[in-house]
């Protein structure tokens, strides 16, 4: 960390602000949870708040033996010590990152506190070794061994790395050595603990649905041998295992489909640190293997991954796409998976995600506010239309990750090994490096130009890494000395360099529409490494017609940009990396009514057939052309298909042909195309539209049930029968109006079939939601005060917000449990849930008792 400093931009952004909240935020309200377990003074302090908060009232640290039972211990809060474990490491980190000495003190700070909490739980005699460190009691580890589920216990391994990945942090980045004495006796406890559980129960509990989960144990074990060269902790870290998905993985098996993500992924992290230490191939075969199986596959264009954190099936990403997608903890791993994998392979697909990843799921998960209590960081980066970002998250697992992920923006940019300098990230950044400095200015992802400051004087072999839309595009030079970019992935320059050289790089920033893996008409909208976010409050699907801004290469022209903002085809955009609270869509569907070409209109309908194939889509579905030949040989090839489809008239395939020659993209070339003489009928095909009639919210959902009809827009020779489906019921003859039948997301088709029996198709969806969300209240004690849980359920269109209200606060939106303290009188709390068609239930009440 102490190799790189960040210079101002989009990444500094985020980490000057999570530097503000490292700075102010109390260290004792971070131990208060640990002391309160302790039996010590907490000084007063408040825990952080939400999963991070204290233990119920009539909770004690229970030890495996005198746990009371599921049925008579009263608990909350159980996996409260993991957000103080990532708050350690983010101080550790920030001073690794900066040198400021306040990060050093509050992290020694956390140490001394830590210490101290495991002294005095020693002293109790309570536990089973002098080196347990928690903020509850053993009883969690203890009962995992006897299968308890998910809501007895919570994570209590996970819980247990992040403090010890913690401790290692603060030894490995300030050079505390009492966070290595800590977090030795962490280790020991730790070993003495799972080596004693026998090895078939190990697998049982680790298949247990997040109370199983243990975070990377298994890296910061063998992490803690490598320091110490103490053989248990290696043994130990081989317990944290699932035998059977290891081997699956390594085998090359695909062993995602249903998986938690977040519970799976610190594994492979740990698997890439065992095979540092160990040497064994079948830790980076599994790593390796499951990368390729996320990435592109299960990967949204942001980065993420996962919905409601879990994987669906492999190559499904636009039907995978539900309320939850993308888990920011997830991305958080995943970065560090493709950090490790470059540095064993040099495959430059690791850092092509790194660069998605970091700075659109990653930067764009921090809000643009400053904050003195909460990290401001999402849970979800959620890809459904007309998502809203959900920032705060104190004391949330990716509350955690995020503390972490904005106090090390500068991880990924360099890379070195003797004699050879990587530049893998464009991020304004100083190198300290071979004696000297490298600067890296630039405005990326802005604008293109970067540019490197040599400041050593040898012999060395620099890297730059072509981004995937950048190359052949790319130019670089070394001074005025221009050097060959070819099509590699990598501009590579060896020379005797001297202090003072200066490098250039020069990137394109095409505009261009990438479809999803399994969609080709769901694509996002990017610029350069940036994705784009159209801002729009509907929550239904947006969609475009794009085919007259394309050019030859597939890329969007006729764009405009203001303050980062986007405006093009028909919608505003801002950058996934904006920190922003708009609702957003992150997916377009491509929806051309007519066939266009830029500078060109052939006045042709773009007709599609019963597979929905049209002449548009099969031209631009490989995204672009290199050349003006290739470009007019599919526009013939799809012409020809088209026209025997019936989809176009003899005379349209010619206008068609026409106008593609007479366009911009043509480049004054003179093409002449001949049609085989049997292509195309003399009149033209119908072309038919589906109408619909009904209360449509701003949404963009139905909000009472509508009906649909079918116009013929042109008859083309004549009309012979125009019949309907509604979500792929049988097709029947268009009479009249039809009503849709219930609530949901329906698709609905037409087709025409002329008196020449040629059939066009024509096709809608219709999302329809008229009932508002079902809600109730759940109401617990806890002695002086109450936990409250707001629960909504809608199965149509997705709860958007619960708000709720007292007679001493305003109308708040808050989805997570909270807290109520008692008062002597009773208290009424009314709510109220919306769901994101816009239906709004009446407000109801539930009333908190009196003291």
């Amino acid at each position: 960390m102490s190799d790189v400093r960040l210079h101002d931009g989009v990444h500094s952004r985020a980490q000057e602000q999570m530097l503000h909240l490292a700075r102010e935020y109390p260290v004792d309200r971070l131990l208060a949870v640990f002391r309160a377990n302790a039996g010590l003074d907490t000084r007063g302090a408040l825990p952080p708040g939400n999963w991070e908060d204290f233990g119920h009232g009539e909770e004690e640290p229970w030890s495996g033996s005198d746990y009371p039972g599921a049925g008579v211990a009263q608990t909350a809060s159980l996996l409260r010590g993991h957000y103080a474990g990532h708050f350690l490491s983010m101080l550790a980190i920030a001073y690794g990152s900066t040198d400021e000495l306040i990060f050093k003190d509050k992290s020694d700070e956390m140490v001394a506190g830590l210490a101290e909490v495991q002294q005095a739980l020693a002293a109790t005699g309570r536990f089973s070794h002098p080196g347990f460190l928690a903020a509850y009691g053993e009883w969690q580890f203890t009962r995992l061994e006897d299968l308890a589920p998910y809501g007895e216990i919570w994570a209590p391994w996970y819980t247990c790395h992040k403090i010890m990945a913690g401790l290692l942090d603060a030894y490995q980045h300030t050079g505390n050595k009492q966070a290595l004495d800590v977090v030795t006796r962490m280790g020991h406890w730790a070993a003495r603990s799972i080596l004693a559980v026998d090895p078939v129960q190990r697998q049982r509990m680790w298949s247990l649905y997040i109370a199983g989960e243990y975070g990377g144990m298994n890296e910061s074990l063998t992490v803690l041998h490598r320091i110490t060269g103490e053989q248990i902790f290696l043994d130990a870290a081989a317990a944290f295992e699932m035998d059977a998905w290891l081997a699956g993985a390594a085998a090359g098996h695909d062993v995602l489909d249903g998986m938690h993500a977040n519970q799976h992924l610190p594994m492979l992290v740990g698997h890439l640190t065992q095979y540092e230490v160990t040497g064994e191939r079948r830790y980076l075969d599994a790593v390796l293997n499951l990368w390729d199986q996320i990435v592109p596959g299960r990967t949204f264009a942001h980065g993420g991954t996962g919905e409601g954190e879990l994987w669906g099936p492999a190559g499904a990403v636009a039907r995978f796409i539900g309320r939850r997608n993308a888990e920011s903890c997830a991305t958080y791993n995943l970065l560090k998976i493709a950090r490790g994998l470059f540095t064993h392979t040099r495959d430059v697909k690791y850092p092509d995600y790194i660069e998605r990843a970091s700075l659109n799921h990653m930067v764009g998960s921090r809000a643009d506010v400053v904050s003195d209590h909460s990290p401001e960081v999402v849970y979800m980066y959620p890809v459904d239309p007309g998502a809203v970002r959900e920032y705060d998250n104190v004391g949330t697992c990716c509350g955690g990750t995020g503390l972490e992920s904005h106090v090390k923006h500068q991880e990924s940019i360099w890379y070195a090994e003797p004699g050879e300098l990587y530049v893998l990230q464009y991020v304004p950044s100083r190198l300290t490096w071979a004696d000297g400095d490298v600067v890296l200015q630039t405005r990326y992802p802005r604008d293109g130009e970067i540019t490197l400051t040599i400041g050593f004087t040898a012999t060395v072999t620099l890297h730059l890494r072509i981004p995937p839309w950048a190359r052949g595009r790319a130019g670089a030079r070394v001074g005025e000395e221009s050097q060959p970019a070819g099509d590699g992935e990598f501009v590579t320059i060896r020379r005797d360099w001297r202090a003072g050289d200066v490098v250039t790089l020069t990137l394109p920033m095409p505009l261009r529409l990438v479809p999803t893996p399994d969609d080709p008409a769901l694509v996002s909208l990017e610029l350069g490494p940036t994705v784009l976010l159209a801002r729009d409050d509907a929550t239904t699907t947006l969609s475009v017609a794009p085919a007259g801004a394309r050019l030859l290469d597939g890329s969007i022209t006729g764009f405009t940009v203001d303050d980062d903002l986007v405006t093009v085809l028909g919608h505003t955009f801002e950058p996934a990396w904006s920190g922003g609270d708009h609702r957003y869509h992150v997916y377009l569907r491509l929806d051309d009514a007519d066939i266009l070409f830029h500078g060109s209109d052939p006045g042709v309908p773009n007709r599609r057939d019963q597979d929905g194939w049209s002449f548009l889509g099969a031209l631009w579905a490989g995204g672009g052309y290199a050349t003006v030949g290739e470009f007019f040989g599919a526009v013939h090839q799809y012409v020809v298909q088209a026209a025997g489809k019936g989809l176009l008239s003899r005379a349209e395939a010619e206008a068609v042909l026409v106008a593609a020659s007479a366009s911009t993209l043509a480049d004054g070339v003179h093409v002449i195309a001949e049609l085989p003489p049997d292509v195309g009928a003399e009149s033209a095909a119908p072309v038919i539209r589906i109408d619909v009639t009904g209360e449509r919210a701003s949404s963009g959902w139905y909000t009472s049930l509508p009906s649909c009809s079918v116009t013929v827009v042109s008859p083309g020779p004549g009309i012979g029968s125009v019949e309907i489906t509604l979500d792929g019921a049988e097709w029947t003859p268009v009479e009249g109006p039809v009503a849709l039948p219930a609530d949901g997301r329906h698709l609905v088709r037409a087709r025409a079939t002329d008196v020449s029996g040629r059939i066009v198709h024509v096709s809608r969806e219709i999302d329809v939601d008229t009932a508002p969300p079902g809600a109730s209240a759940r109401v617990r004690s806890l002695g002086r005060s109450v936990e409250v849980t707001l629960d909504a359920v809608d199965d149509v269109s997705g709860v958007d917000r619960i708000q709720w209200r007292t007679a001493e606060t305003f109308w708040g939106v808050f989805q997570e449990p909270f807290t109520r303290a008692l008062h002597d009188d009773p208290q009424t709390l009314e709510f109220t849930a919306t769901d994101r068609a816009g239906n709004t239930t009446p407000v109801q009440t539930v009333t908190l008792p009196a003291l």
